[in-house]
């Protein structure tokens, strides 16, 4: 499995202030990071970034020592972005949802029943799987997006804010989730406002007014 790491990295965008500056943080396998911090402080920043979306202006982004370029070589390398605002297809089902990306990402049809089956079940969204997704709650399409990155098994899996909609049972069964693909290998990094979620997590990386602290090494 893979390792993923931040050195003296700034980020921002445009030609705005910097919202991160000088942020160093390795993600690594086997274990659970979590990203933290108030609305704002850049917790989304620093995940895209890590997912090749958003680029350093300055310092590095590595997969195991390989530089990141960009999107498309970070999915090669195997990193999943599970975004906040969840990324779903609203004229696909739930299920089709997950299996177009598993087979966007080289699994065969059948793999992607498969995996599809495997992850809605796991998330409690089996009676859900032919629904469309605007006819889901958003609860629901948050466990959906969740479903979809987690069938992709990926060797590092960005999360962000994959609670944020959830009761506290639900909230309970996506922690399990993260910490059984981390025992799986990936390296799981986990952004999120709730510090009951983030206590529940290897380390600690604390965001606020644009430095990044460990409150929690």
């Amino acid at each position: 499995m893979r390792t993923l790491s931040v050195e003296g990295a700034a980020f921002g965008y445009g030609d705005g202030d910097a919202v991160l500056s000088d942020v160093t943080v390795t993600a690594r396998a086997g274990e659970v990071l979590a990203v933290t911090g108030t609305s704002g402080a850049g917790k989304t920043t620093l995940l895209n970034a890590m997912a090749g979306i958003l680029p350093a202006r300055a310092g590095t982004i590595a997969v195991d020592g390989v530089p990141l370029t960009g999107r498309d070589q970070a999915v090669s390398l195997g990193v999943v972005l599970i975004p906040q605002d969840n990324g779903l297809a609203a004229i696909l089902t739930a299920a089709e949802n997950v299996s177009v990306a598993v087979i966007a990402t080289g699994g065969t049809p059948a793999d992607a029943r498969r995996r599809t089956a495997e992850t809605l079940e796991a998330l409690g969204l089996s009676g859900q799987a032919n629904q469309l997704i605007d006819e889901l709650s958003g609860g629901q399409q948050q466990r959906t997006a969740l479903a979809r990155g987690l069938a992709l098994h990926g060797d590092v899996v960005l999360a962000d804010e994959v609670t944020s909609e959830l009761d506290a049972a639900n909230r309970q069964r996506v922690l399990d989730l993260l910490r059984a693909e981390a025992t799986r290998g990936a390296a799981v990094v986990f952004a999120t406002h709730d510090p009951e979620a983030a206590a529940a997590c290897d380390r600690e990386l604390h965001l606020a007014d644009g430095v990044a602290t460990w409150p929690r090494p």
